[in-house]
């Protein structure tokens, strides 16, 4: 499968290097708006050929699939350009800004024969299976607290009065689009769509959210989130039964899982994963999809109906949160 990407970041690196462990994935092409940089970045992973207009690269007959990587807000247009021209797309988080364009695009996907899913790690790794094992030992599931604080790189440049991408609301950025996104796929992974929700966040001069915090409300438990990329944790997420509790060190890689008896001892259930194995789990999925259609036909299916229902979710925390721009 001949693949190409959109975006020149650390992030599609990882991409490369993933695809790279899958058999008969070929990275065949390159984008930027930059054509030096184009030429610069196929020439750095062997990449065959490099475009710096997206309508050229559209066309080409040679590209099977595409893996998108670009800032949020060009999300839907790249991606509806690839479906439109027969590739099949792999798109980083959030796939796209609010559940209507994700509907649709799943839909034109659907219509024209193509695979169309978002890039999450913890749907593609084996660690999820023994994570929801190891659930189903600590009896019954009352509360759970989902924590993900990750103080970003570009917070500095912020504080000196720049304006990162990452917090500029107008490329559909900000804590909730970045890092939230990871906590409500958790929540929805394990314990499906809430029937309330009730969210609140702060905002940083550049309009973008800073932080936010969200309860779930379910039956028979409830749910809660908190998310920043301005402050810095290393609070596991917990998942509370009455025989015990599930700790999570990493909700996004799904790593340092550890099984909690009610007296406090641990028992390890799934320790470390590198980035490189996770992005290859990621590679390898987009890759079945394509290749294996019916064999893979119900996985594909759960990774379509969670992408459509978390974008959902995110957006009426948007409504509840007042301040956000899309």
């Amino acid at each position: 499968m001949r693949y190409a990407t959109i975006g020149t970041s650390w992030i599609t690196e990882s991409y490369i290097d993933g695809a790279n462990s899958v058999p008969d994935t070929d990275l065949y092409a390159v984008y930027s708006r930059d054509e030096e940089k184009a030429k610069a970045f196929a020439e750095k992973h062997g990449a065959k050929k490099y475009f710096s207009s997206l309508e050229e690269m559209a066309s080409c007959k040679e590209i099977e699939g595409v893996y998108i990587a670009s800032p949020n807000s060009l999300h839907y247009e790249q991606s509806r350009m690839m479906l439109n021209a027969g590739k099949h797309v792999i798109c980083e988080k959030p796939i796209a800004i609010n559940p209507v364009e994700v509907e649709e695009l799943i839909s034109l996907a659907d219509k024209k024969g193509l695979v169309y899913m978002e890039a999450i790690m913890m749907l593609h790794s084996p660690a999820l299976k023994l994570l929801k094992q190891a659930i189903g030992e600590i009896g019954k599931v009352t509360t759970a607290h989902i924590d993900f604080c990750q103080l970003s790189s570009k917070y500095p440049a912020y504080l000196r009065g720049e304006t990162p991408n990452i917090f500029n609301p107008d490329l559909g950025t900000g804590c909730l689009m970045d890092i939230g996104v990871y906590n409500v796929y958790f929540a929805l992974e394990l314990f499906g769509i809430p029937e309330k929700i009730y969210a609140t966040g702060k905002f940083m001069r550049t309009g973008a959210d800073a932080c936010g915090s969200a309860i779930f409300e379910y039956p028979d438990k409830l749910v809660t989130l908190n998310y920043s990329k301005v402050s810095q944790s290393r609070t596991p997420s917990y998942i509370n039964g009455d025989e015990g509790s599930v700790e999570v060190g990493s909700i996004s890689q799904l790593t340092d899982i550890y099984k909690v008896n009610k007296a406090g001892e641990k028992t390890l259930t799934f320790g470390d994963s590198t980035r490189h194995t996770l992005m290859e789990n990621e590679a390898r999925s987009f890759y079945n999809f394509i290749t294996e259609p019916e064999k893979h036909k119900d996985e594909y299916e759960h990774a379509k109906q969670i992408a459509l229902n978390v974008s959902k979710v995110m957006k009426e925390i948007r409504n509840q949160v007042k301040g956000f721009k899309f």
